[in-house]
Formats: C-alpha cells, structure tokens, sequence
C-alpha cells in the first residue's frame, strides 16, 4: 500500500522494557543506523541499579533515549516524542517524560495482569483501556504474538524466541522512520552467525516488524529525518568509554610508551577495560586485578618502569585507591587515574550518573598531596581530553586524575575523528648517566633534581648508574634520601604544589564556548553539564539576552585567565550534578559570589530547567 512521508527536523525516542528485553541493544542499533545517515544525535542509556531485578517490576525497567535531528543537538533531550513500552512498568516509569500528543508503542502482552500487578497499578486498572492515555496517540502491538508467529517454523522453545521481541520492534521502527536494515542486518550476521537458529531468529522477526508496518493498513504515514548540517570530514557514532580507550591508544602510539591498564572491574568504567583488552596488537597490556588496591598498585610499578601505566574506576574505588595515589604524588611519575564517576557515597546509585567526585579529586588524599585534575564534556571529547592528560602525566612528572561520568561514558554522538598527524606531540624524556644536567659533580644521579617547570627525570630501573630510592617516605629534595628534616619537608610540600600550579604555563586559556565577552550571566561548567548548558544558553541569546557559556577542561590547575573572565559578568551560575562542588573550589579561589544549580537525581540536568533558572537570574 501507499503511504505520505512526512519529514521532521527532531525527534526523541525512548526505549524502554525489562532488563532482559533487549532495550540497549536495540538503541544501540537504531543509533548506529542513524549515525551511517548523516543524521546528528545524541543518546542516554539507563540502566537498572540490579543486575537481574525481578522480572516486570518498575526498578527492572531499562530505557535507552536516543535524539535524532537534521540539526545539531547537544543533549538527547527533555522530553520524548515516541515512548517504546514493552510492559507495565517501563509504561509507569517513564509517562512523565513523554510530550503531550507523543506516541506509545506499546506490547500488549506487556499489559496482562500479572504485568500490571508487578508495576504497582490498582487492581483492574488497565492503562491501554482505561482512557487514561487520552493525550497520547496509543499504538497497541501484540509484539509476542507477532514474533512468536513470525518464528513458528523455527525449532527453538517459546522463551528463546521471546527474545527476538526487541527486534520485531526495531524492524517496525526502521519502518516507521524510513530506515534500511542492512547495518543491523550484517550485525546480527556477526554476533550470530555461527548460531543458525539464533542468527535466522532475529532476522525473521527484524524482517517481521518491518513487514507488519508495511502491510498493515492501520499506519498511513512514515517519517524522515534529513541529513545534519555538520562540518565537513569523516564521522563515526562513539560513546564516551570507547572514545576514552581510543585516546589512551593515541597518546600510547604517539608517546612511544607501552601502555599498562591496571584495573578492577567496577560500573561504570568497566568497558574500559573491555575495549583495551580488544588492542592487543598496539602492544597493550591489560590486568584485570583481585582488588582497587592491586590495581593502582600495578600500574604504579609499570610506570616506574617505564611505561604508560592508568587504572580505571569509579567513586567507590577512589577511595580505596587514595593511599597508592599518595605514593606517586611521592614519587612524582607519571601516572592516569580514571574516574568514571556515578551516584553515592558507598555503592549510592551504580548505574546512575552524578559528578560528586570533585572534591574527592582535589582534597581526598592524606597529606599534602596535589594532583591535576582533567574533565571530559562529551562522549566524543574523552578522546581529546584523556589524550591531553597523558600528555600532562608524561611531560610533568605527575599522576593526573580524569573524571568522566556514567552519562558521558553510555552516552553516544557523531565524532569526526582525527588524523594521527594532526594529534599534538607527546613528548617523551628518559633518564640517563650520559646526561651531565642528571648528574652531580662527582657524577652521581639526581633523582629529583628538576628544570623550570619543577619536574624530575624519569629514570628506568636497571639502568646502570641511574640508581635510586624509591618510596612512600619524605624524600630529601634532590637526592631523594630519606629525609625528616622540617625544613626540607615544608620546602617539598611547597615544590609538589608549585610543580602543579607550573602546568598553568603549559595549557591554554580558558575560552568562552558562546556569547559575549561580558555580559549578565556567565554559565560555567564542567563534565556532562555541557549539552544542557550550551543548549540553553543558546535559547537566551536567540532571545536577546546577554548569557554567556564556559566550559572548563582543566580544572586543577584553573587556566590562568579563568579570574578575568569571571570577573566580567555580573552573575556566575554554575549547573552540576551534585550537591555543589566546584563552586566552592570557584569561591575559594576567586572571592566570586557564583550561584549553584544542583541536580543529584542519577540524571542528567535538563535544558529546560536551566532555562528557568537563567531566566530568573536576569530578572
């Protein structure tokens, strides 16, 4: 039959179903579809806090957002236009998100009374017959049935064929939306190729969904969504851990170092690990350790010997880790500590997003014991980000700690991907006994004698004349002897930090993203508050209003103009996902009387919210 297209500038689709549903594969896939289109997008994964909660209950529901546009789009979106339900709860849990007049695709087996009586809904109270759903448009499918059928002449039990459920969904929305089926098509044939009967499973039931859309009369319209208008270049759909491992392996070839990840497996940097483990052909290694500890620890005697040593973890390892961190500040190598933060304090919300590791990162040591501290604000901007703390760990001498968090680390967007000859050099310096600038006058090595920037040599064990002490003990500065000297230890508590404090020579100055050079409102943020904020900046200044937007990569230290540049608005806002973090760090430093925003939900903040916030500071 003949059907209208109609096309759209925006759209925001939710997945949403039982964890065992298949609901991130299958944003995952219509997400990959989309990126191979030109089509400019930005996703949120959100997954259940229980590896297995019960089955049908609202704390076992998994979604999986996805914004798709012909413009460019910065967050995946306040508000959905289509809500995939594949039972009661995943309709219960995420209503409230949906737009008025927005559709709901919804499985009605999903719906029975066991469904509705797991998801909290009265006795007899059906939401797909009550007429409660009046403001939307309801579209009822018997997905079960309908791939059940669909596979009838395939061999396998009822419940394996039952998991072909998501695909029969994804086939009719690659209807809906105009799509062609071919990536996912060849990446079933992948995954499952050597299992025929799941591999013809899900094929038939993709091939089902799309050919129910097709045939049946009930659907009149398709949409579209045309191609973005984005800079020209090479693109390819990255989430925030991947493009994080990419740029490890970046800085690793550029550096000529080895590179060693020292790690325990912890949500959600845990497809770190994962993704590393996939290289070994650039001469990666990977150590899956028993505990936090062993793993810092590893990576710390790698880099010591040599290599570019980095463990991965989030909040709850931070903490265990804070000793060994107070070693090599000691030791003053190089050294990447990645922090993939998520809700607390102890196991808080292991799967939901927050950015409440700030001060754990600045002050959450024994001691006097600065390190720099380096966030990412994209899925996409984990390549560059944790490549220019590789190169800050390797050129100064330092661990440096990188925080991410869970929302940048799932989340997805196009990345116009670099060349290698275009990455910045990370320049590399051992060492040795034939160099006099290491040596004392009677030829002896210097292990911590240090140039302008106050940063070390960086001796290989073994190396003959290069012997030294190594230690968690105060070092006698130059010699590195085991000293208890007053003196000497105020003097290197002053030299560790001003080490730190010299690496502002060495970055750039701090830029405004968007909006005036003086104004109103300066918006400053950092991590994953980026899209809400540049988005609803935007908003104010298509209003006309003097709203202004920075975003900080490099936060220990602060880029040596940030001062000026806070200076100049009247009002400082500063939006996070915590209970209020860096804006102490802001007023310590600079005496400015900045304004928090905090969300600490396990989501992320809205642009809508932020709107509404601006809007009253300009009043």
């Amino acid at each position: 039959m003949v059907h209208k297209e109609e096309v759209l500038s925006d759209v925001v689709i939710k997945f949403a179903g039982d964890s065992g549903d298949g609901m991130q594969l299958t944003g995952n896939q219509f997400t990959n579809n989309t990126a191979l289109l030109g089509i400019d997008l930005a996703t949120f994964p959100d997954f259940p806090a229980e590896i297995r909660a019960p089955i049908g209950t609202l704390p076992g529901v998994s979604g999986f957002q996805l914004r798709f546009s012909s413009d460019r789009v910065f967050t995946p979106g306040d508000t959905c236009d289509v809500l995939v339900a594949m039972n009661a709860a995943a309709l219960k849990a995420n209503l409230k998100a949906l737009k008025t007049g927005g559709k709901i695709i919804a499985n009605t087996d999903g719906f029975d009374a066991r469904n509705l009586r797991l998801a909290n809904y009265p006795e007899g109270i059906n939401p797909l017959e009550d007429n409660s759903l009046g403001n939307y448009e309801v579209i009822k499918l018997d997905v079960t049935k309908m791939t059940r059928e669909a596979l009838k002449d395939i061999t396998m039990g009822t419940k394996e064929k039952d998991r072909a459920k998501n695909m029969f969904v994804l086939g009719f929305l690659y209807w809906m939306y105009n799509r062609n089926m071919e990536n996912t098509i060849a990446f079933i044939q992948e995954k499952f190729g050597k299992k025929q009967e799941i591999f013809e499973s899900n094929i038939k039931a993709l091939q089902a969904g799309y050919n129910f859309g097709d045939t049946t009369e009930t659907f009149s319209t398709r949409y579209k969504v045309e191609k973005a208008k984005m800079e020209s270049g090479n693109y390819r759909s990255i989430m925030g851990n991947q493009a994080l491992a990419y740029g490890l392996i970046a800085a690793s070839q550029k550096s000529g170092l080895q590179l060693f990840l020292g790690s325990y497996p912890i949500t959600p940097a845990s497809d770190i690990l994962h993704e590393l483990s996939r290289h070994k052909n650039f001469g990666i290694k990977t150590f899956q350790a028993e505990d936090e500890i062993a793993a810092i620890t590893s990576a710390i005697g790698a880099s010591y010997g040599g290599v570019l040593g980095l463990t991965t973890t989030s909040g709850p390892g931070m903490a265990l880790k804070a000793e060994a961190m107070g070693l090599a500040v000691m030791l003053e190598i190089p050294l990447l500590i990645i922090n993939i933060q998520r809700g607390g304090p102890s196991t808080g919300l292991p799967t939901k997003t927050e950015q409440s590791d700030l001060m754990q990162a600045y002050y959450g040591r024994n001691g006097e014991c600065p390190m720099p501290v380096i966030s990412a604000s994209t899925p996409s901007d984990c390549f560059s980000a944790v490549y220019e703390a590789v190169r800050i760990s390797v050129q100064h001498m330092t661990p440096v700690i990188f925080l991410s968090d869970g929302y940048i680390a799932n989340g997805a967007e196009p990345w116009k991907y670099p060349l290698a000859d275009d990455l910045a050099e990370i320049k590399t310096e051992f060492a040795s006994a034939n160099y006099a600038s290491d040596l004392d006058e009677n030829g002896k090595f210097q292990p911590y004698k240090r140039n302008e920037d106050f940063v070390r040599p960086w001796a290989i064990p073994g190396t003959a004349g290069l012997e030294h002490r190594v230690g968690g003990l105060e070092k006698q500065d130059v010699t590195g002897n085991i000293s208890y000297d007053p003196d000497n230890h105020q003097h290197m508590v002053k030299t560790r930090q001003a080490k730190i404090d010299k690496i502002a020579d060495h970055i750039p100055l701090q830029t405004l993203d968007s909006g005036p050079d003086t104004g109103k409102v300066l918006v400053l943020g950092w991590g994953s508050t980026y899209g809400a904020i540049k988005s609803a900046v935007k908003e104010m200044q298509q209003q006309g209003h003097a709203v202004s937007h920075a975003h900080l990569r490099y936060i220990r230290p602060f880029p040596k103009n940030l001062g000026e540049i806070l200076k100049n608005f009247d009002h400082v806002l500063i939006p996070e996902i915590n209970n209020g973090q860096l804006i102490k760090i802001i007023r310590d430093v600079y005496f400015v009387d900045a304004k928090g925003y905090n969300k600490i939900m396990g989501v992320p903040i809205a642009k809508g919210e932020l709107v509404e916030e601006l809007k009253k500071m300009l009043v």
